[in-house]
């Protein structure tokens, strides 16, 4: 909510100064505004007035089904494009959100919540703020909503999984496995409805009996939920089993709040018109699309389904700006492709091991090639903006030079801290000294070495304490121009060092076992006259 003041002008007609209870003709059970009368506006009479967004609507909307693998941030955008009004993202489970940091990615524009091995687990950005749905996987109230806390200002509302029947939900006690626990359903979806500002829905299968069905929705129905999703198929029914229509309908007539018909993709769901046809035939509120949305977004589009090819180019391209993991484009490609998979194109695009090699494969490569040279440019841009106006450690004393440490351009277990340290050794300086300290912004390193009384440093900055230590030594060496230690830098003493040190210690093992086994074999042999002799004694 935003509190707005106003001088010596009245309002203007579309603002809204107060909230009613009436229900919206669109949305059935969302709120929406209206005036109240405020009297005359006398000069220099301050009005207060209370404006607010209105909330997702659920009613009359085709929506991105979540799917596994599926539901990442290039196919919402698509979908969103080709006309879905809500997207999902895929089921994202409690204790992995819990473990993510949200960072805002100022290079491709996106919030990322990251886990602590650097994997981004959701990524979402500003374009479907208000259309995505973040699904969770959920077994516990305390834990849905401290994941609902973490993601509810970066996305438009929150979904509580309760109808994935695959082993990895099920096994911990979520997807399918709430179904037979009505009051966690319960005890978890009150307590988000109470906890978050944003509007809170669950996704269900249906159970074996009618009744059974509609009486959890009716439980579900009371906790506040702006919607529910219905999959009509049982939890161990599969696409190739019919989806139950009748039941879908069944709870759409016995509740008010909106319900979403999901499941037709097989059955019904072919082109954009069936959409339509599936809404009216479950009586449902909505329509929820999976498969058939996987195959080819622009089923969502009413002008009708564009050719795959150019479906697949576009998806591509969200898939380079937003930094995609090649893995999760490819999979989702070689969904869109199916029975051309054992084509030729489909043979490259499966033994493709880069994003750049998936572009070769569709003749994006310019693309791919433009596109990662403007992401690369902003990189740099954003770094030297970051670290003219947040340098913790500036200091006209020291060296600096803008250079990162790359493991892969050394030897095994050869560092630029190593050269540095022998170099120092060899000319009876003390040895190097680190003060590395953690930017809190961005929680990256930077790290100072001071060598005979001169202390240099890297310009950027990295994400670990270790980084950045070889990094500053990386710029002491270049400096004194010092070897580094890098392949193909010429001889590398360090190298055949080790090889002596590692050749002598084999050769000290060797010797002590040698040792180890005639001691050995002397208290072996102690210890069988020993035993002799106690045993002609006991005779």
């Amino acid at each position: 909510m935003v509190l707005l003041a106003w001088g010596r002008q009245a309002p203007p007609a579309d603002v809204v100064v107060a909230l009613s209870g009436r229900a919206c003709a669109a949305c059935g059970g969302d709120r929406v505004p209206r005036r109240e009368s405020q009297g005359p506006t006398r000069a220099g009479h301050i009005i207060e007035m209370i404006v607010k967004t209105t909330p997702l609507c659920f009613r009359g909307k085709n929506i991105l089904a979540p799917m596994v693998r599926v539901g990442t941030l290039p196919m919402r955008l698509l979908a969103l494009d080709y006309g879905a009004d809500i997207v999902y993202c895929e089921e994202l489970i409690d204790i992995k959100m819990l473990q993510c940091k949200r960072v805002v990615n100022d290079i491709l524009g996106t919030v990322d919540f990251v886990a602590p091995n650097e994997r981004v687990v959701f990524r979402t950005c500003e374009r479907e703020r208000d259309s995505v749905v973040f699904q969770m996987g959920s077994a516990d109230a305390a834990r849905a909503l401290a994941v609902a806390k973490l993601v509810e200002n970066d996305v438009a509302c929150i979904d509580v999984n309760m109808g994935c029947p695959k082993e990895y939900s099920t096994k911990g006690g979520m997807g399918a496995a709430l179904l037979s626990d009505p009051d966690k359903i319960e005890s978890i979806l009150r307590t988000l409805v109470k906890g978050i500002s944003k509007p809170v829905t669950c996704k269900i299968r249906i159970l074996p009996l009618l009744e059974d069905t509609v009486s959890l929705a009716k439980r579900i129905e009371k906790t506040g939920v702006a919607a529910i999703a219905v999959h009509g198929r049982k939890k161990e029914e599969r696409p190739q089993h019919p989806v139950h229509c009748d039941v879908i309908k069944a709870i759409s007539e016995a509740v008010s709040v909106p319900v979403i018909a999901n499941g037709g993709s097989h059955d019904f769901i072919k082109e954009y018109t069936d959409i339509g046809a599936f809404q009216q035939t479950t009586a449902a509120s909505s329509v929820m699309i999976a498969r058939a949305a996987m195959w080819n977004p622009s089923i969502f589009r009413k002008e009708g389904l564009c050719p795959l090819k150019d479906v697949m180019q576009e998806y591509i391209k969200y898939a380079v700006r937003y930094d995609n993991h090649y893995t999760n484009t490819k999979y989702c490609l070689c969904q869109m492709l199916r029975e051309q998979l054992e084509t030729t194109q489909g043979k490259k695009l499966h033994a493709a091991q880069s994003t750049q090699e998936i572009c070769e494969v569709f003749e994006m490569s310019g693309f791919y090639k433009e596109t990662t040279a403007i992401l690369e440019a902003k990189k740099v841009s954003l770094e030297t903006k970051t670290q003219d106006e947040g340098d913790q450690v500036e200091d006209t004393d020291v060296i600096k030079m803008a250079v990162r440490f790359d493991k892969r351009e050394y030897p095994p277990q050869i560092t630029p801290k190593m050269y540095l340290l022998e170099w120092c050794r060899k000319e009876k300086h003390p040895q190097p000294v680190y003060e590395t300290v953690q930017r809190p912004l961005d929680k990256l390193f930077c790290s100072v070495v001071t060598v005979a009384e001169r202390k240099y440093r890297s310009s950027l900055w990295d994400k670990s304490k270790k980084l950045a230590e070889q990094a500053a030594a990386i710029v002491c060496l270049r400096t004194l121009g010092l070897p580094e230690g890098k392949v193909g830098e010429g001889e590398n003493h360090l190298i055949k060092k080790r090889k002596r040190e590692d050749h002598n210690l084999t050769n000290n093992r060797e010797h002590g076992d040698e040792l180890i086994e005639t001691a050995c074999k002397k208290v072996h042999l102690t210890e069988g006259t020993s035993d002799s002799s106690t045993s002609e004694m006991a005779q």
